[in-house]
């Protein structure tokens, strides 16, 4: 996993083209103003959700990894904590090949929270629970970007 914020873009030179796509793409685009909903970027290989909700608490969220593609989240507005542990820490249920998710069951090792313009990136190791409140629970509008692994 990679936490960062768009501020700190050129200490990330390294990261793949996909990836970086998506940064420029934010840029580009005012996806604060964009509609719930996925939003094609080039075909099944990228594209980005936008997502509206309420965070909660731990025990109203579940735990979930990916195999084909890797997760890029971009706070647009709000606050949100992400509860993160690897996968072979946690216990794995069976993989739900359509939709690309990997239950998981088990505790956090760590966490980030995000705000205005921070990103995490998280890989097919990285289990991660999203939408977890900060305090309280707070209305939040993400874009997470889906990059297809090659």
């Amino acid at each position: 996993m990679i936490f960062g914020n768009l501020k700190q873009l050129n200490e990330f030179k390294y990261l793949d083209e996909a990836i970086k796509e998506c940064f420029h793409y934010a840029s580009e685009h005012d996806l604060l103003h964009y509609e719930k909903g996925s939003h094609p970027i080039d075909g099944d290989r990228l594209f980005v959700n936008i997502v509206e909700y309420t965070t909660t608490t731990p025990e109203n969220r579940f735990w979930e990894a990916h195999r084909d593609y890797l997760d890029l989240h971009l706070m647009l507005n709000g606050c949100e904590q992400i509860d993160l542990n690897f996968i072979d820490n946690m216990e794995q249920k069976e993989f739900v090949p359509k939709d690309d998710f990997l239950p998981l069951e088990g505790e956090p090792n760590s966490h980030v929270v995000l705000r205005d313009g921070d990103f995490l990136i998280c890989y097919p190791n990285d289990g991660h629970r999203t939408a977890v409140a900060v305090n309280e629970p707070q209305a939040i509008k993400k874009a997470i970007f889906k990059i297809r692994i090659q």
